[in-house]
C-alpha cells in the first residue's frame, strides 16, 4: 500500500484491531480485508460463493488502492463485536422531562458505539414558560444543551472517538438570542456544533428590514417579535467572533425531503451535511478524486470511466453496509433500513485541481465541480436503480416522491459531501472539497526535531520545475502560502492556492457548485483570514442563501483561544518563557465560576509554581502546585525511589487539577484534603503529615496565600523588599513571613511547559489539538489535526 507515515500512525492509533493489552492484531491490509469480507457478506443470499469472493475482492481493491474509503466507524467496527458502522444519527427531543432524558440515554448509546448525533431543540418550551405538571417554569433549550454536553463528555466512543453533536434551534424560537450567544465563550458547550435553523420567511424579513414572529413551540402562539436584521447581525457577530453558530436553511432541507410522509426534517448530523428524519442514520463514504485521473499524451484529464466504475462499486458497498450494520437502537434499525439512505461523496478535490493545473478560485474549477458531481449523482442513482431490480426498493418507497415519479431506487438518497478529516489523512489527500490548508507545514517528530511536511503534488511540481529546496519549503511553512516567492513561477502560485489565499465568495461558490448535484447537503468551512470583517461574514451568508446552499459554516483564522496559527513556528515557547521572566507573575484574574456540564478550562502553556519535598511514612513525596493568570490551576505528584502510593496520589492530583480549572474555590479542596489520615505518618520539622492528600492540601493552601499577596521571605537566599514579589529564581527558597516554626517549609520555583498527556482536558473547541497540542485545521464543518490524526467529527 502507498501509505504515508502519518497515515500509518493514524491507522495504528485509531483503526487497527488490538488485543486487550493494546497489541496490534492486524495491519492496514488486514483491516481492509476484514471490512471487505464483512460488507460483502450482505450479498450471500443473492450470489454464488464464487461471486461473493469476487465482490469481496472488488471492495478490498477499491479501499486498498485508496480509491474509496467508507466512514470511520465502518473501518473501525466492521467484522468486530461492536459492529456499529454508521457515522451520523438524528434523535428527536420531546418536550417532556422523560423524553429529554430518554434522548440523552439514547445519545450516550450512539456515542459509545462510535456515532455522532444531531438534535433539534426547537420543540422545547422557552425559558420561563409554565410547566403544568409541576407548577414550575421551564429552564429552556440552552440549559438542556448543557446537560447533553455533559453526558457526551462522559462517554468516550469505544476508546477511539469522542462524541460530537449538532444542536439546532429554529430562528423563530423565543430563546433564539440566548442560543445564538451560548458559545460566545469557547469553553462553553464544547461537544456541540450549533446552527440556527433559518426559514425563508426570516431571510425575506432580513432583506426588507422587517420584524418577524417568535412562536412558543408547545402552544403555537405568537409570543413576541424580533427585528430580523438585528438577529441576523447577531448571528454574524457571533460567527465572526469564533465561528459559532453556523446556519441551516430548514425550508430547503424539507424541499428536498424525499419521504415527506414520514415527517419533517428538523436537524442534521454534527457537520451539517446529512439532513435526517428522527431516528435515521446514514453511512457515508468518499471517492478519492485525486486518483480519478488518466494521462493522455502526457497531459492529465479526468478518467470518467474509472470514476463511473468506482461510483457503482461504492454504492453497492454502502448499500450493503445497511444490511450488516448493528444499530444501537431498534427505532434506528427500523428507520434506517426503511429509507436506506447512503451518502457518497468525494475527497482529494484540491489535489485533483492542482494536478490539472486549475486554480481553485476560478470559473474553470466551478464548472468542473458541477460536471463531476453531476456525473457522480447520475451514476449513483443508476447504480441504486440496478440494485433495486436485484434486491428491491427501500421499504418506505410508497411514502416517497419516487412512487409518483415512477423511479424505482434502492436508496432514498445517494450523495452527500462529508468532511473527510481522518479519512483524507489515511488517503494522503486534501480533505473533502476544501482547498489546500497549507503547502507545507512543520511537524514535530521528536522533542527537539522538526520535520517539514510538503504537499506531495506541489513537491513533485517543484522538483520538475527545478526550484525545490528544503530551505524554501521551510520558508513556505513559516508563511503558510507560496504567494510572493519570486523563485516560484507565477502560474504555480495561481494553481497552488491555500484556504486563506481564496476570497470568501470563491469558498461559497465552490460549495454551491457541489450542492447543485448533491441529494443531501455539503459540509464545508468558509475559511476567512484573521482581518476579515463582519461584513465579509454577512456577505458569505447572503451568497450561500442566494446560491441555494443548504447551510454554511465560517471560521475566521485566529478567532478561537489558544490557536497556534501556524504554520510557521511550532516551538515558540522560548519567547514566552523569556517574556514571563521579564514581566514576573501576573496578578490572578477572577476565578472562573463552575457551571454544570462545562468542561474544565484548558491550562495555560506556561505555568508557575512551587515544588515541596515531603517525607511520608512510606518514602518521599514531591508535590508541585502550579498557578497561572487565573489562580492555582494544577497539582502534580511524584514519589521517590522508596515507593509510596503513586497511583493514589496521582489520582488525587488529577481530580484536584480538574476541580481547580473548573472554578472550585481552593478553600473547599483544602478543607476536604487536610486531616485525611493514613496508617503511615511521620513528623518533619515538628509538623505531622497525616497522609499524601493531607500534604497536598497543605501545599495548596500555602501557595494560595502567596497568590493572595501574603508576604514571603527568603530562608536560604537574601532578597530586597523590591525583589520580594518578583519572579523567584530556581535557587531561591521561601517561607511565609508569619509562618510558625512548625509550618516552615521550603519552596522551589517550577516552570513547566504545556503537557497534553498529564492534566490537560480535551477541548475540541480550541484551535489547538487536544491530543498533541499542534495546530488544527477548520474544514468541512469539522476540526482535524494533520499531525496526529485527531478529528473532532471522525
Amino acid at each position: 500500500m502507498n501509505l504515508t507515515e502519518n497515515a500509518i500512525k493514524v491507522l495504528k492509533k485509531r483503526y487497527l484491531a488490538k488485543d486487550e493489552n493494546g497489541n496490534l492484531l492486524e495491519d492496514p491490509e488486514g483491516m481492509f480485508r476484514r471490512v471487505a469480507r464483512t460488507v460483502a457478506s450482505a450479498d450471500k443470499e443473492y450470489v454464488s460463493e464464487e461471486e461473493l469472493k469476487s465482490i469481496e475482492q472488488e471492495f478490498y481493491d477499491m479501499m486498498v488502492n485508496l480509491d474509496f474509503l467508507p466512514n470511520s466507524p465502518t473501518l473501525m467496527n466492521a467484522g468486530r463485536p461492536l459492529g456499529q458502522l454508521s457515522a451520523c444519527f438524528v434523535l428527536p427531543i420531546e418536550d417532556t422531562m422523560e423524553g429529554i432524558f430518554e434522548t440523552i440515554k439514547n445519545a450516550a448509546l450512539i456515542h459509545k458505539s462510535g456515532g455522532g448525533t444531531g438534535f433539534s431543540f426547537s420543540r422545547l418550551r422557552p425559558k420561563g414558560a409554565s410547566v403544568n405538571s409541576t407548577g414550575g417554569v421551564a429552564s429552556g433549550p440552552v440549559s438542556f444543551m448543557k446537560v447533553f454536553n455533559a453526558a457526551t463528555e462522559a462517554v468516550k466512543q469505544g476508546g477511539t472517538r469522542r462524541g460530537a453533536n449538532m444542536g439546532i434551534l429554529r430562528v423563530d424560537h423565543p430563546d433564539i438570542v440566548e442560543f445564538i450567544t451560548c458559545k460566545k465563550n469557547n469553553a462553553d458547550i464544547t461537544n456541540f456544533n450549533i446552527s440556527v435553523g433559518i426559514t425563508e420567511e426570516f431571510m425575506n424579513a432580513v432583506e426588507n428590514n422587517e420584524y418577524y414572529n417568535l412562536v412558543e413551540p408547545h402552544t403555537g402562539k405568537i409570543v413576541g417579535k424580533q427585528n430580523a436584521r438585528e438577529i441576523f447581525d447577531l448571528i454574524v457577530d457571533m460567527a465572526w467572533n469564533n465561528g459559532e453558530p453556523g446556519i441551516i436553511f430548514l425550508d430547503r432541507l424539507n424541499k428536498d425531503n424525499v419521504t415527506p410522509e414520514l415527517g419533517e426534517i428538523e436537524s442534521t448530523n454534527p457537520c451539517g451535511e446529512q439532513p435526517l428524519l428522527p431516528y435515521e442514520a446514514c453511512n457515508l463514504g468518499s471517492i478519492n478524486l485525486s486518483n480519478m485521473l488518466k494521462y493522455v499524451d502526457g497531459k492529465p484529464e479526468v478518467d470518467f470511466a474509472k470514476l463511473r466504475t468506482t461510483v457503482w462499486k461504492a454504492v453497492h458497498f454502502l448499500d450493503n453496509v445497511i444490511d450488516v450494520n448493528k444499530y444501537p437502537l431498534p427505532e434506528i434499525d427500523k428507520m434506517t433500513r426503511g429509507t436506506r439512505k447512503i451518502g457518497l461523496g468525494v475527497m482529494g478535490w484540491a489535489d485533483m485541481l492542482c494536478k490539472l493545473n486549475i486554480p481553485y478560485n476560478s470559473q474553470s474549477s466551478i464548472d468542473l465541480a458541477e460536471k463531476i458531481m453531476h456525473f457522480i449523482q447520475d451514476e449513483s442513482r443508476k447504480a441504486s436503480m440496478e440494485l433495486a431490480e436485484k434486491k428491491g426498493v427501500f421499504p418506505y418507497y410508497d411514502k416517497s416522491i419516487y412512487k409518483n415519479l415512477g423511479i424505482r431506487v434502492r436508496n432514498a438518497t445517494t450523495t452527500t459531501i462529508a468532511p473527510t478529516g481522518t479519512l483524507s489523512i489515511i488517503a494522503g489527500v486534501s480533505s473533502g472539497i476544501e482547498p489546500l490548508f497549507a503547502i507545507s507545514y512543520i511537524r514535530n517528530v521528536m522533542d527537539n526535531d522538526e520535520l517539514v511536511e510538503v504537499n506531495p503534488v506541489f513537491k513533485q511540481v517543484a522538483k520538475e520545475e527545478g526550484f525545490y529546496s528544503d530551505e524554501l519549503m521551510r520558508r513556505i511553512a513559516k508563511k503558510g502560502s507560496i504567494r510572493g516567492f519570486d523563485e516560484i513561477p507565477e502560474w504555480i502560485q495561481d494553481v497552488f492556492v491555500t484556504a486563506h489565499d481564496i476570497s470568501p465568495d470563491w469558498h461559497v461558490r465552490m460549495q454551491a457548485a457541489f450542492q447543485k448535484y448533491t441529494d443531501n447537503a455539503v459540509s464545508k468551512t468558509v475559511n476567512l483570514r484573521n482581518e476579515a470583517t463582519r461584513k465579509d461574514v454577512a456577505d458569505a451568508f447572503w451568497l450561500a442563501y442566494k446560491t441555494n446552499c443548504k447551510g454554511i459554516t465560517i471560521y475566521r483564522d485566529g478567532s478561537r483561544d489558544l490557536q497556534v496559527l501556524n504554520i510557521g513556528k511550532v516551538k515558540g515557547k522560548e519567547e514566552s518563557v523569556s517574556k514571563a521572566r521579564e514581566e514576573g507573575p501576573a496578578k490572578p484574574k477572577e476565578q472562573i465560576k463552575p457551571v454544570s456540564g462545562i468542561a474544565p478550562r484548558p491550562r495555560s502553556e506556561i505555568a508557575t509554581g512551587f515544588t515541596e519535598k515531603v517525607k511520608i511514612g512510606c518514602g518521599n513525596l514531591y508535590i508541585t502546585v502550579n498557578y497561572d493568570d487565573y489562580g492555582i490551576c494544577e497539582v502534580f505528584t511524584n514519589t521517590g525511589r522508596a515507593g509510596g502510593c503513586p497511583s493514589q496520589s496521582e489520582a488525587t492530583a488529577r481530580l484536584v487539577s480538574i476541580a481547580l480549572r473548573s472554578g472550585v474555590d481552593y478553600k473547599y479542596i483544602v478543607e476536604q484534603l487536610k486531616g485525611i489520615r493514613c496508617p503511615s505518618t511521620i513528623r518533619q520539622k515538628g509538623l505531622k503529615v497525616l497522609s499524601c492528600p493531607d500534604a497536598i492540601g497543605r501545599l495548596i493552601e500555602k501557595v494560595a496565600k502567596l497568590q493572595n499577596g501574603q508576604k514571603i521571605m527568603a530562608t536560604e537566599a537574601h532578597i530586597t523588599d523590591e525583589q520580594r514579589f518578583q519572579r523567584p529564581t530556581a535557587n531561591t527558597y521561601y517561607k511565609f513571613e508569619d509562618a510558625s516554626e512548625e509550618e516552615e517549609v521550603d519552596f522551589r520555583i517550577a516552570e513547566l511547559e504545556n503537557d497534553t498527556e498529564e492534566n490537560d482536558t480535551e477541548n475540541a473547541d480550541t484551535a489547538v489539538c487536544p491530543e498533541c497540542g499542534r495546530k488544527v485545521e477548520h474544514e468541512g464543518g469539522c476540526v482535524v489535526c494533520r499531525n496526529c490524526g485527531y478529528s473532532k467529527c471522525g
